[in-house]
């Protein structure tokens, strides 16, 4: 089909193009008539993505930053927050609004407050600013001021829920951490008792930098004056006690660090000092003053080097209960550190959204828009037109021109046409007749 006959088809039919068309303009007009307006109101929040909680300090990492924001979404489209827009709107208590639900038939599938969230839902919509960190509330109505009061429900609603939910995880995870801190606390007094009793029972006393006493003891001797050498040594430096006294004044520093005070081991190691004390007191007032060479140091070295070998392997062991007890105090500090840190967290009343002011009332309707409709009813049924026309040529050809036989090779005798007046006062345009003689 050529562009010539194309036109032609659509100049034979062009009252029921327009027909089409300004039927559908009427059609589309009529039914926006009928249908009630739609505003629509938009009310603002920012989301701190980028600012750290201020409790923990954490903040969102970039990958998680779109899922972060899918998820505030969703959430502003959730039951719970439409159910308690609902609630403050007072629609559970609207007569109207039970027989509605009543007529529905959805009693069978949803209660009545659910009912009322998904109408909620369905006029409320969210999306997030293109380029920014700014979430855009909105929520359509068939009046003004009803789409702007519902779009700041919407909003308060979601930051409601929104803090809610931070709280409720906070204090689950609080709860858990209390627990687990109960737990290794109730381990690190076991391995705590364990390691004092192993120490007692063996006469191994650690320091801090779990250093064993004796050895540290050994130490000293064998940086003191060497063999050979004459000392003047007076008798409380060489108290016979005053190495029991070292050993108790290790284990009341290493006690108080776990025990209370008022614990009966730590008093027990106090009495005990404090006879030792006593002891060497009375040593040192009873000793004379005596001038012993170098090889009386070095049979103290001998004797302490003896000891020290001797309880090798109790030191080892009472160094492995001591890692062990350092490791559960580190995870008993970090455990209750950080349920302290949640159950701080559970009761702060930052949500991580900024409010950006009250949505305005709209001040122009978002549907019916009467310029796009007139342009796309004319549009639709212009366009309905010219296929019904092709629709109806397809289904009764017919010849309007020395073209369309062309097409099919039939043979041409003439044609007729009318010729152009020259002018106006010679009266009516005849008809004349071209013979045309068709190709041997």
């Amino acid at each position: 089909m050529s562009v010539v006959q194309f036109f032609r088809i659509l100049w034979s039919k062009r009252l029921l193009i327009a027909f089409t068309t300004f039927g559908a303009l009427f059609a589309a007009l009529f039914v926006a008539w009928m249908m009630p307006p739609r505003y629509v109101a938009t009310s603002r929040v920012m989301l701190d993505i980028v600012k750290p909680d201020p409790v923990t300090g954490e903040v969102i990492a970039s990958q998680w930053a779109r899922a972060f924001v899918k998820t505030q979404i969703e959430l502003i489209s959730d039951y719970r927050v439409a159910g308690i827009v609902a609630d403050k709107l007072g629609w559970s208590d609207s007569p109207i609004l039970a027989a509605e639900y009543k007529e529905s038939g959805a009693s069978e599938d949803m209660d009545f407050r659910r009912w009322l969230a998904q109408r909620v839902i369905n006029r409320t919509s969210a999306r997030l600013v293109e380029g920014s960190n700014i979430l855009e509330i909105q929520n359509s109505s068939t009046s003004p001021e009803p789409a702007a009061r519902m779009a700041d429900l919407v909003r308060d609603a979601y930051v409601e829920q929104t803090l809610a939910f931070r709280r409720e995880a906070a204090r689950r995870n609080a709860e858990w951490f209390e627990q687990q801190t109960q737990k290794v606390g109730e381990e690190l007094a076991a391995a705590q008792a364990a390691k004092n009793d192993f120490e007692k029972a063996n006469g191994v006393i650690l320091t801090d930098d779990l250093v064993d006493t004796d050895i540290a003891r050994l130490a000293a001797l064998a940086g003191s004056a060497p063999a050979g050498e004459t000392q003047m040594m007076t008798g409380g430096t060489v108290a016979p006690s005053s190495a029991q006294l070292s050993q108790i004044d290790a284990a009341i520093a290493a006690a108080s660090q776990t025990l209370g005070p008022n614990h009966p081991d730590l008093q027990q190691l106090r009495q005990q000092r404090t006879a030792l004390a006593a002891a060497v007191a009375r040593e040192t007032q009873a000793a004379p003053k005596v001038v012993t060479s170098g090889r009386s140091l070095d049979s103290l070295y001998n004797e302490q080097q003896a000891k020290v070998l001797r309880k090798a392997g109790a030191a080892d062991q009472a160094r492995r209960l001591a890692t062990n007890v350092a490791v559960l105090r580190d995870q008993y500090q970090k455990t209750a550190a950080r349920a302290a840190e949640l159950e701080q967290e559970a009761q702060s009343t930052e949500s991580g959204l900024t409010l950006l002011g009250d949505a305005v009332v709209p001040q122009s309707r978002e549907f019916p828009k009467y310029p796009l409709i007139v342009v796309g009813a004319l549009a639709a049924g212009f366009a309905f037109g010219v296929l019904l026309s092709l629709l109806i040529e397809l289904l009764r050809r017919k010849v309007r021109g020395v073209e369309e036989l062309q097409l099919i090779d039939a043979p041409i005798l003439g044609a007729m046409g009318r010729e152009p007046e020259e002018d106006e006062r010679r009266g009516p345009r005849l008809l004349t007749f071209q013979p045309r003689l068709a190709a041997p």
